[in-house]
């Protein structure tokens, strides 16, 4: 999964796919991401299954160089017919920094979004609705952009975390007025995985979402402390994704997003 963080509060994103835990006086200020790894061209394909191991989704993760940035698009199909569809344009000049973004989610699965915005005019659009049937909000205006926004960019970080290193920062959730949230980026543990018969280390991140203290419209909206969100990598020089377990929004279901083979159709027996 590329990111699986998207807009986290209002619908994931980061989504992205954020990691969102309580800050307390101790935690260092939210700042960007230095460039460990510079990222490329990638294409691959996704799977997204039910706890139980059903397969709901299918998608592809793509990215490449775009007008001196590099744009990440990560697509997934359901087979309700619902559509998540996430983009996100970043830099990568020392540090990450994320250009423009873009989330369009509708369907059975979801509630319907359409959320963007861009570093170069500092403007959002959204339109949102909760659930069928609910009315359709909107808004658009100037959105605070600081240095360390991270919709869409789960991923990447995470890749780019010294072992045992933990990251503050920030992203922007839209309902449909964007408030811009702290996400706090931490591994969690250690498993053990099997490629074959080879077991391979793999470390655990977790994200966590903080609702203590915060009042009015957004309190309202979230009702409840969501679930944790999980990542596995498979560490070492080139960090590697393994999976994703979460809600791809606010009070969803539990997903999981693992990397996919194609399947292949049997012969024509008269070939």
């Amino acid at each position: 999964m590329r990111r699986m963080d998207a807009a986290m509060i209002s619908r994931l994103g980061t989504g992205v796919i954020g990691f969102l835990v309580l800050l307390t006086a101790s935690r260092p200020e939210a700042a960007p991401v230095s460039v460990k790894l510079s990222e490329g061209s990638v294409r691959g394909f996704v799977v997204v299954r039910s706890l139980d191991g059903h397969a709901i989704a299918n998608g592809e993760m793509l990215q490449h160089p775009k007008e001196g940035a590099l744009e990440s698009r990560l697509l997934l199909n359901f087979d309700d017919g619902s559509v998540y569809d996430e983009t996100v344009t970043f830099s990568q000049a020392q540090v990450f920094t994320v250009q423009a973004y873009r989330l369009r989610q509708h369907g059975p699965s979801f509630p319907t979004s359409e959320i963007s915005f861009d570093r170069k005019t500092r403007r959002f659009q959204a339109r949102v609705q909760e659930k069928k049937g609910a009315a359709e909000q909107t808004a658009s205006g100037d959105l605070e952009m600081p240095p360390d926004l991270y919709n869409g960019m789960t991923l990447v970080l995470i890749k780019n975390l010294r072992p045992g290193e933990t990251a503050d920062v920030k992203m922007a959730a839209f309902m449909p007025k964007p408030r811009l949230i702290t996400m706090h980026l931490q591994p969690e543990g250690e498993e053990s995985a099997l490629l074959g018969a080879h077991p391979k280390k793999v470390i655990r991140y977790v994200v966590k979402l903080e609702i203590g203290g915060l009042t009015g419209a957004l309190a309202s909206l979230l009702g409840k402390q969501p679930a944790d969100l999980h990542y596995w990598f498979v560490p070492g020089d080139l960090p590697a994704f393994a999976k994703f377990e979460g809600p791809m929004f606010l009070n969803g279901p539990i997903w999981r997003l693992e990397l996919a083979t194609l399947g292949w159709r049997t012969k024509d027996p008269g070939r």
